[in-house]
């Protein structure tokens, strides 16, 4: 690029105001959802909830240097910010409706923001998902979503339902996401492209969610790893829990790294999966694919049965702040 065109684009790039900057980069996705009255464009969007629903509402950032590393690819990290909230909405067997987007920004970067909308309007797309607002800031690139999505009322999948003797499932394999993370940290792996596709761009659980509904007791999604993320649907629901090491669906690189590290907790507590954990009763059949991994006990706690000895299993996941 010229010096002349350096300077064209580093103007046109400070003249993006913030009302500019989401016109450019955001307006263009067609509303999807009926009960979407009023998105993008006013102070306040409008949504219109149907009789006989709930409104399921949750919120995520994800922040430079503490979820993502420094120079992220913006079309992976605009897909995982939105398949984060959408994951939440799956564990509660919500359909996704519409999204705000907050952006705090160290500049504007045209390039960035293209790609950054490609990835998050992609994702949205698949899953019907309307941008209805959001809000733009300038300071460390720190990046927020606020999901909605509609349950029927009184239907909504809680982490307080299990019930001793419930069957514990999981959806997909676990612990690819954290090898992923692994390999960025410096493992070398023979076929690292799969773990690195579910650590950069993990695919939330949204029909499995759904599916769900009347059949789960309790779910919960994998988003700080199982022993943490279980250890939530234990607390709240007052019991314990017995979960059977050869049973869990370990891929081949997982069970290498295993192998090679000795590091057999890592699948167990290794965030970033956004598989769904969910408990049900013994004799429901379950309409996809999924893997019993334990039961739900009465006695509090959570054990690891690895090989016929049974051992405590400490519960831990990703904290802030610890």
């Amino acid at each position: 690029m010229s010096q002349d065109g350096r300077q064209a684009k580093k103007a046109n790039e400070a003249s993006l105001t913030e009302f500019s900057l989401i016109e450019r980069f955001f307006t263009r996705q067609a509303v999807k959802n009926t009960s979407t009255r009023l998105g993008i464009g006013d102070d306040c969007a409008l949504l219109s909830i149907p009789d006989g629903y709930e409104l399921a509402v949750t919120t995520d950032t994800m922040v430079e240097n503490v979820h993502f590393f420094a120079g992220a690819d913006p079309e992976q990290l605009g897909h995982k910010l939105l398949a984060v909230n959408l994951s939440d909405l799956a564990s509660m067997g919500a359909r996704p409706l519409s999204v705000m987007l907050a952006l705090t920004l160290p500049k504007v970067d045209e390039n960035w923001l293209t790609a950054f909308a490609k990835g998050f309007l992609a994702l949205a797309e698949r899953h019907s998902v309307d941008l209805i607002g959001g809000d733009t800031t300038s300071g460390p690139l720190t990046l927020t979503v606020q999901a909605m999505g509609l349950v029927p009322r009184g239907k909504a999948l809680l982490r307080s339902a299990a019930k001793p003797g419930d069957l514990i499932y999981l959806t997909g394999s676990l612990g690819d996401a954290g090898l992923g993370l692994k390999i960025r940290q410096g493992y070398q792996c023979s076929d690292p492209a799969a773990a690195l596709q579910r650590f950069d761009r993990p695919d939330p659980q949204v029909e499995f969610g759904m599916a769900l509904l009347g059949i789960a007791n309790a779910c919960i999604d994998l988003s700080d790893g199982l022993t943490g993320d279980l250890g939530h649907i234990l607390e709240q629901s007052q019991a314990g829990a017995c979960l059977d090491w050869d049973a869990l669906p370990l891929s081949d690189a997982v069970r290498t790294y295993i192998e090679e590290t000795d590091d057999w907790f890592m699948p167990l507590s290794a965030g970033d999966d956004y598989e769904l954990c969910f408990t049900v009763s013994p004799g429901k059949s379950i309409p996809f694919p999924c893997t019993k991994i334990g039961v739900i006990e009465s006695t509090p706690g959570m054990r690891l049965n690895k090989s016929g000895i049974i051992q405590p299993l400490k519960v831990k996941g990703f904290e802030h702040f610890s």
